[in-house]
Order: C-alpha cells, then structure tokens, then sequence
C-alpha cells in the first residue's frame, strides 16, 4: 500500500482527486494482480453474506451454542414497533442490526469478520440501515467496504485490531472508527471528515477491556455491537458537522497502542478479569464446563505447551 497512515491517505485522495474507498479498490487492485471486476465482486460478495446475517436475526431468534444468547435483535426490532425508541428508529435499526449479525456469530452462523468476530455486527449494523434509509443500492455500500478496509488497514499496521492484543478497544473499536469513517464518505463528506470521524469514535473507545465470560464471545460482546454501531453514527454526525478531533486520529491510533500495550493480561481476552469474574461470571464459567470441562481445558492447553 502506498499509504501507512490516515494523514496519508486524505494526501493522496486530495492528490488523485479520489475517495478513500476508491484508493484502496486501486492499492487491492495492484497488490493482488486481479482485475477490477475480480476485485470489487470479491468485496460485493462479503457485503452479501453480512447483509444474510443481518435479516437472520431480525425475524425469529438465533440462539448461540452455549444457550446464553440469542433473541436480543428481535426484542429490539419489534421494540421499534411497539414504541418509540429514544434513539429514534434509524439508529435502533442500526443497533438491532447490529446485534442480528453478532448473534449469528454466536450460534456458529456465516459472518465476516470486520475487523473481527467478536466485532463482525457494527459495519452491517450500519451499512444495512443507511442503505434501507437513504436508498442506495449495493455497489455504493461495497465502495463504502473499501473505505472501511482503508482505515482497518491503517489502524492494523499502527495498534492492533485484536482483544488478545488490545483489549475490545482494538475489536469493537476499531469497528466503530471503520463504520464511522466509511459512513461519512458515503454521506458526501471528504476524506478529511472521514479521518476526523475515525479519531472521534476512537478517542471514545479508548480502553475498553476484553472480558469474555466464559471464554465465549457472548457476553458482553454482543451488545457491545449494538452500542458500537449506535457509536459511529454519532461520530459520522459529528464530524459532518464540522466537529474535529482536536487530538490527530493517527495519534489517537498511536494512544490505542500505549493503552492496549499496558493493560493487563487479565483484561485482554483471557476471561480472567472484568466481568467474566464477577460472581455471575464465575458461576456461568461453571455451569457451562464444570470440573470435567476444566480438565479437558487444562489438558488441552498443556498438550499445546508440549
């Protein structure tokens, strides 16, 4: 890639007079040798398995495998009908969407991990809802893949994307600043927008813990998708109306680094602090292995030693 940074990418969008997403359908283009058809069809095709798991949830309940989760898409999709949501109903589409596509995560369902499967549910969350909203048709939200790809891109190579590395601030929030990026390209704002959106929703992600109960990416990382998406449109409003980060969105990457980097181990995936070991943590832990499932672990990750 020609770019390293998301100061680079506004100079050469500014320099080839091009979108952030069309930047990265040219850099795909010349880093894999397929053809642009091959390129973009490949991405539309992501787009569609997300939009599959988005509508899988809505309608009925998608139960995970541990049977902790499932159904919270549905109650917030026919919450929408029955009330009126304080979000009001485009960002509760957005956050219902949301959990849809992370609970079909959890039941062992087809998604794409964007950046990850713990954070798969806020790029479709948002991506679906403003395309049923403002009417535009897929080709536009797969560009809108591109500039989220862009920016995933910068954030991976600088920080982390990874809970086991950076806590759920480089999962969900690395999601959050994709979305919120990418969505105000796609709303007409410039790449500089875009980039000051990303630092937005990032500075506002800033050291959020990994704690998994159970190990499961269950709780609380479902709902966090839902929050997420909720996130980045509020960071795309912001910097549409001319809210900057006042602090450089590649610095505050940089910052992401530092705090993933000191914080604890029990806080980064491990399932050994935060609310996996409060008392309902533990006890869900329990019902969920007992001492027989205990040992498989401890043998399994003992055979791994060896």
């Amino acid at each position: 890639m020609k770019f390293s940074t998301l100061k680079d990418i506004i100079a050469w969008c500014e320099k080839d007079q091009v979108t952030i997403g069309q930047l990265m359908l040219q850099e795909q283009i010349k880093e894999t040798g397929k053809s642009r058809e091959e390129t973009f069809k490949q991405m539309a095709d992501y787009y569609g398995i997300m939009k599959e798991a988005v509508h899988r949830g809505i309608h009925e309940p998608v139960p995970s495998k541990s049977g902790l989760t499932g159904g919270d898409a549905v109650r917030v999709h026919e919450y929408m009908s029955t009330g009126v949501p304080a979000l009001g109903t485009d960002a509760c589409t957005a956050l219902a969407y949301a959990l849809s596509v992370s609970e079909v995560n959890a039941s062992m369902g087809r998604i794409v991990a964007t950046p990850t499967a713990g954070s798969c549910g806020i790029i479709p969350g948002v991506f679906v809802s403003v395309q049923q909203r403002f009417g535009w048709d897929d080709d536009y939200l797969v560009m809108g893949l591109f500039s989220a790809g862009a920016i995933g891109y910068v954030i991976a190579n600088n920080s982390f994307i990874s809970g086991a590395e950076g806590g759920c601030q480089a999962e969900v929030g690395s999601a959050i600043g994709m979305a919120a990026g990418a969505l105000t390209e796609l709303r007409g704002g410039t790449p500089e927008q875009a980039v000051h959106a990303v630092g937005l929703a990032l500075k506002n992600s800033l050291g959020l813990i990994c704690d998994p109960v159970g190990g499961l990416v269950e709780i609380p990382c479902i709902v966090r998708n839902g929050f997420g998406a909720v996130t980045a449109l509020a960071a795309s409003d912001m910097a549409l109306a001319g809210v900057r980060s006042v602090i450089p969105s590649d610095e505050v990457i940089d910052v992401m680094l530092e705090v993933g980097t000191a914080m604890p181990a029990k806080h980064r995936e491990t399932a050994k602090g935060g609310l996996a070991q409060t008392p309902t943590g533990k006890k869900i832990l329990k019902d969920l292995y007992g001492k027989e499932g205990k040992k498989l672990r401890e043998k399994g990750a003992k055979g791994k030693g060896e």
